[in-house]
């Protein structure tokens, strides 16, 4: 099922998945460096309002990033992401937890970036143990909606350091 966000992200629901893609009107490892770079992912990450404060960002394979989002009512959500596998330009893999061990609603997330005509194609497949899981995202926490938000904030920053 193909869900439009907006004009410019797409997001499907496949299973346990949800798959979102974007192309963005930049050359792949500018879009590399935003994902990967600390200065940049902290200005765009999340939904729009909402504010990162980091307590500690490796961002390479066994690095974690730990972060409070603060959503525009004021909310704190603790958050920690494990990263996986690092290749570079072309793919992000890494775990999303609440930041408490065995958490289960954590998943893990691949990102890849693939370069088409000075553009960069965006996919971001979150991986969910349970479709059940899935849907509570996506219902509780506005997972779609947030993606979109949060990719088209990427875009904004992509602007900013080109």
């Amino acid at each position: 099922m193909g869900i439009n966000t907006n004009k410019q992200t797409t997001v499907e629901v496949e299973g346990a998945d949800l798959i979102v893609n974007r192309v963005f009107n930049a050359p792949r490892e500018l879009v590399w460096k935003a994902w990967t770079e600390p200065e940049h992912i902290v200005n765009w990450w999340g939904p729009k309002g909402f504010s990162i404060k980091t307590s500690e960002i490796d961002i390479r394979p066994g690095g974690h990033w730990r972060f409070i989002m603060k959503g525009p009512d004021g909310v704190d959500f603790p958050n920690r992401i494990s990263f996986h596998e690092i290749v570079k330009p072309e793919r992000i893999v890494y775990t999303s937890s609440d930041d408490v061990e065995d958490d289960p609603g954590q998943f893990q997330t691949i990102v890849t970036l693939f370069e088409q005509d000075n553009k960069t194609v965006l996919t971001m497949r979150m991986i969910f143990p349970s479709a059940e899981i899935r849907e509570k995202v996506v219902k509780e926490y506005g997972a779609i909606e947030g993606a979109s938000q949060t990719l088209e904030r990427l875009g904004e920053q992509l602007k900013i350091i080109s």
